[in-house]
């Protein structure tokens, strides 16, 4: 693997510093990380606006997209797991297919790479815990099941002024405080909450399987571009 490289290309919110933090620190050896931000009015990382800011991610995604694929990535991955609740799972679905298409590339998006994730790791009984409103995490909630996983649980952080404000200990607390028994993994929503240093100890703590948007995108965006998706320090996923 050593000298090979792969380039993993990332459709980014404005304002969100914690992606690029979060993808460069997971990226193993011989890969990059590329991003371009997507365009969206109003605070980023607030609560308030979000569906507006969604809505407009979605309708200039090409444009950003464009600049993405002048650095050639190996693959191509949503990187705003909202933007799914938004779309649903057909438009979403619709999206992938034709962003494919134009570039030839695989496509994905945070989403779907937790779609897979929990797939791989068996779990079908999850619990849900995000940073945004109630109205939001619930059109999570119901595409979970859409796509067949019970969401025995969910919940939202309480308090929240900004995502991108937000520690890896409220993360920490959000997942312990969303678990109960009867799930099989927990999944914390928001790629703008940094969760990834908290995953192992989650785990740990609970017994079980704990992913976020973001260990989920980086297993998935390793895996399409011929990767190795094994990265320790990041929860089972990836180990």
């Amino acid at each position: 693997m050593i000298g090979w490289r792969a380039r993993i290309g990332f459709l980014i919110p404005p304002g969100n510093p914690t992606i690029e933090c979060e993808m460069a620190e997971m990226a193993p050896d011989g890969v990059s990380v590329h991003f371009s931000r997507m365009v969206a009015p109003g605070i980023g990382g607030s609560l308030e606006g979000q569906e507006e800011r969604n809505r407009s991610q979605i309708a200039h995604i090409d444009e950003t997209a464009d600049l993405l694929a002048k650095v050639r990535p190996d693959v191509m991955m949503l990187a705003h797991t909202a933007s799914s609740y938004t779309l649903g799972r057909r438009a979403e679905s619709e999206l992938i297919a034709r962003l494919h298409a134009r570039y030839r590339i695989p496509v994905a998006t945070a989403f779907g790479s937790v779609v897979e994730a929990l797939n791989a790791l068996g779990a079908e009984r999850i619990v849900l815990g995000a940073p945004y409103t109630e109205q939001i995490t619930l059109m999570g909630k119901a595409l979970l099941e859409e796509h067949g996983f019970a969401v025995v649980r969910h919940g939202v952080l309480e308090n929240v002024t900004n995502i991108f404000d937000e520690t890896p200990e409220r993360a920490y607390r959000l997942g312990r405080s969303v678990d109960v028994p009867e799930s099989q993994a927990v999944f914390l929503s928001g790629l703008g909450m940094p969760t990834i240093p908290v995953l192992e100890m989650l785990e740990r703590d609970l017994g079980k399987p704990a992913i976020s948007a973001a260990s989920a995108m980086m297993w998935n965006a390793l895996r399409l571009a011929g990767v190795s998706p094994r990265v320790p320090g990041y929860g089972r996923l990836l180990a």
